[in-house]
């Protein structure tokens, strides 16, 4: 199979069909695919920083109600945080196959953008004070980089903290 040439217009999804109806400036970035190759790879491929690449998760309260959360390609989600933040008793991750039901996306490709289902979205407060951010564009393989307050825009995305560092930064 020959090598995908990055530059070429990659195909709409809901997300971006979502931003350029509502007049969202953004690039397109699409890079090979890496199975569990997650946020680094993405950020390897493309030559960004990974804490400016940010990964969209589908999780779920205690009464299995679903909730997206944006966090730093670097960092992982203090569950427990989240859950004090939120003011819920307890906070977990969907499995793969629920997150695609409540998103309509698969895992990998999920984007907070164009989701199936209306889920309240929480964004980790530092990301806010990025000047851009790379987040999912609905395939995988795909990023978007935009304005991140276009995540409160949008999507009402509430600001939390519950990151925990994965790298050191």
């Amino acid at each position: 199979m020959a090598k995908k040439d990055k530059t070429h217009h990659v195909s709409e999804t809901p997300a971006t069909q979502m931003l350029r109806t509502r007049g969202v400036a953004f690039t397109e970035h699409a890079y090979d695919y890496v199975e569990h190759g997650g946020t680094g790879e993405a950020a390897r491929q493309l030559g960004l920083d990974e804490h400016a690449v940010v990964k969209t998760l589908v999780m779920q309260n205690q009464d299995a109600q679903p909730l997206i959360v944006l966090m730093h390609g670097d960092c992982s989600v203090s569950t427990k945080n989240l859950a004090r933040a939120i003011g819920a008793k307890h906070v977990e991750p969907c499995k793969p196959e629920v997150a695609q039901r409540h998103s309509g996306y698969l895992v990998g490709g999920t984007s907070p953008f164009g989701v199936r289902k209306a889920m309240p979205v929480y964004i980790e407060e530092s990301i806010l004070a990025l000047p851009r951010i790379a987040i999912n564009g609905g395939r995988r393989g795909y990023l978007v980089q935009l304005d991140p307050q276009v995540c409160v825009r949008l999507l009402g995305a509430r600001p939390v903290q519950c990151a925990l560092s994965d790298a050191p930064h």
